[in-house]
């Protein structure tokens, strides 16, 4: 057997740049390349080894480890799935700081290959810099803090491991069912220590993407069921957008006259025009969608997770509506007690059409499809058209940044108000022109993720939308961005403070408390002084970015063309009136509500909670 000498982390470099994934017969290079911020738990390890030895990684330095992990996410996202960048950290806060891109990508079904160092294996500098010391148990380190948020977990403790650890990191990183966050934690010391190799290991390889048929007597099932509803009601999820499956998604509900519902990570599967698309759905959907759930006998999820959000809390549904899922995911197909049929979307939807066709199926809706679409988008273009003699309303914004940036625009979201707001109102251009990230909703997320779409899409725009309070907590890839030349445009929604949980608070009978940016009073000893005057603009042009600050509709448009001839990232600053974003539409979210209270506004809020509690099914 030919082998070949190399430390662990030329080795684990080497085999990265071989690894292909191949569906439907196109093949891709799975890894793009390495984040990274050096430190002295990888700079000597991985660091030397992508300096010398990377072959055609291509690496990225960070700013954030959270922010590159972010970026890494994006990426990967914005790429459907199909190729990644790896990220790596030293030990200690370094690693720590990539724990909540973890999270986020494993709740998002995303891959992301996290590379972080770790406590030397041979013990013999014990305790190092920034290792953690557990009495009862010496083996823990800071990385076992990724193992709840990771779909694979490893540490490499002796350089041969890493070819069996490395099988196990591709199969989960490259399965759609169960993709997300992948941790191999790597020992300083370990990093540098070398081993034979066998050749074989750095072959080329070739994962491949096979997608799952429907099970016969499970789809004979979900046939049965379809065909005793006269009112079914799709809820597109994003693994349509995954699986590739927009056109079988697109000829099955026009087939039966079904009305499609999005989910934040389905939107833009099916176009917005489109005669059947109902628009958002749950508690930050809109009317149509809202009103049809409630009257459905069938819910058929594609490709959902059915979070709180889309099912309002398990509300949104008639009580005695059944449910079919669709799902590459045997957990999700099995969710909301409903019939499962674990399969991919595009085959499971062609199958099914096939066999509902030749049954001659068709919902039955009449003209109520048409009605209720009219009706919303007559709404959609009120609050796009909203003026305010006080201000800029959010609504009002959003609107002229929708008629501006054109179709082929990627915009890129997380947090506060605006999902909220784009789910309802936003009118998507074509297929990936919206990056959504609403299974974490990871306030920081948002400028990183904008660089990560950046990055996977070289002939869009991208476009971050971002309250101040998420820019506050995370803006560090903006920096990464100016510096690897990959323009991105940052539009800021300054309404001082946390305003989506300040609303949420007094809609559930708080005064406010905590979340608006204000100074603090010397009277009341709270946050009740005047609005803390930040000037982001100015900030971005400090880190190099171009910038403009826009107070009017007017002064938005003229802004985001400007913005459009610039070379280099640019940043937006939007101040809109705090409480002119959209709520509601027979929707409701069940958060924890004090059975106790000074209050009566409270108690009032917490009986209405109790009420609304019986309505909600019970899974």
């Amino acid at each position: 057997m030919s082998t070949i000498r190399l430390t662990m982390a030329q080795a684990l470099l080497r085999f990265l740049d071989n690894q292909y994934l191949s569906i439907d017969g196109e093949e891709t290079k799975f890894v793009a390349g390495v984040m990274g911020i050096f430190g002295h738990g990888n700079v000597t390890g991985i660091g030397e080894a992508l300096e010398r030895s990377a072959g055609s990684l291509q690496y990225i330095q960070g700013k954030s480890e959270q922010g590159m992990a972010h970026a890494a996410t994006a990426y990967a996202k914005q790429k459907n799935r199909r190729q990644i960048f790896a990220c790596t950290s030293s030990i200690g806060p370094g690693a720590l700081n990539m724990v909540t891109a973890a999270g986020t990508a494993t709740v998002n079904r995303i891959p992301l290959l996290l590379l972080p160092g770790d406590n030397f294996a041979s013990r013999q500098p014990d305790p190092v810099l920034q290792q953690v010391e557990v009495v009862c148990d010496y083996t823990v380190a800071a990385t076992d803090c990724f193992k709840p948020v990771s779909k694979y977990w490893d540490r490499i403790i002796r350089p041969e491991q890493l070819m069996n650890a490395a099988l196990n990191a591709m199969r989960v990183l490259t399965d759609p069912a169960e993709t997300g966050a992948v941790t191999l934690a790597l020992p300083q010391d370990v990093q540098a220590e070398a081993y034979d190799y066998p050749e074989a290991f750095f072959g080329k390889r070739i994962h491949y993407i096979e997608r799952r048929v429907p099970d016969r007597e499970s789809l004979g099932r979900a046939v049965s069921l379809i065909r005793s509803k006269r009112r079914p009601l799709i809820i597109a999820g994003g693994g349509i957008r995954y699986a590739s499956a927009m056109e079988e998604l697109q000829a099955f509900a026009e087939s039966f006259g079904i009305p499609v519902a999005e989910t934040q990570a389905g939107k833009g599967v099916l176009s917005w025009k489109h005669p059947l698309n109902v628009g958002g759905i749950g508690v930050t959907g809109g009317l149509a969608a809202n009103k049809l759930a409630k009257t459905a006998d069938l819910i058929i999820g594609v490709g959902t997770r059915y979070s709180d959000f889309t099912t309002a809390s398990k509300s949104a549904f008639h009580p005695d509506v059944q449910v079919l899922n669709i799902n590459i995911n045997a957990m999700d197909s099995a969710k909301l007690g409903g019939a499962a049929l674990t399969a991919d979307a595009k085959e499971a939807l062609s199958v099914l059409k096939e066999q509902l066709t030749a049954e001659r199926y068709a919902a039955n809706y009449g003209e109520e499809i048409t009605i209720l679409r009219t009706e919303w988008e007559n709404e959609v273009d009120r609050l796009y058209g909203l003026e305010r003699e006080d201000g800029l309303a959010q609504t009002r914004a959003l609107g002229v940044i929708n008629e501006t940036v054109g179709e082929d625009a990627v915009v890129v979201c997380a947090a506060g108000s605006l999902p909220g707001d784009l789910q309802r109102l936003w009118r998507v251009g074509r297929p990936g022109g919206y990056h959504l990230e609403y299974g974490f909703s990871c306030m920081g997320y948002e400028v990183s993720g904008a660089f990560g779409a950046a990055l996977a899409e070289k002939d869009r725009d991208v476009y971050a939308l971002v309250g101040d309070g998420s820019y506050l907590m995370l803006h560090s890839e903006l920096v990464t961005s100016l510096q690897e030349g990959r323009k991105l445009t940052v539009l800021l929604f300054d309404n001082h403070g946390y305003q989506c949980i300040h609303n949420l608070q007094k809609g559930h009978g708080s005064d406010g408390f905590g979340n608006e940016f204000r100074y603090r009073e010397s009277q009341t000893g709270r946050y009740t002084g005047g609005f803390m005057p930040i000037d982001f603009a100015a900030h971005a042009r400090s880190l190099g970015a171009a910038a403009y600050k826009a107070q009017s509709a007017e002064e938005l448009r003229e802004a985001l063309l400007k913005a459009k001839e610039e070379t280099v990232t640019t940043l937006i600053e939007i101040p809109v009136i705090p409480g002119t974003n959209t709520d509601g539409y027979e929707s409701w979210w069940n958060v924890g509500i004090p059975a106790v209270s000074g209050s009566g506004k409270v108690l009032e809020a917490h009986a209405e909670m109790q009420k609304m509690l019986r309505t909600a099914k019970a899974y």
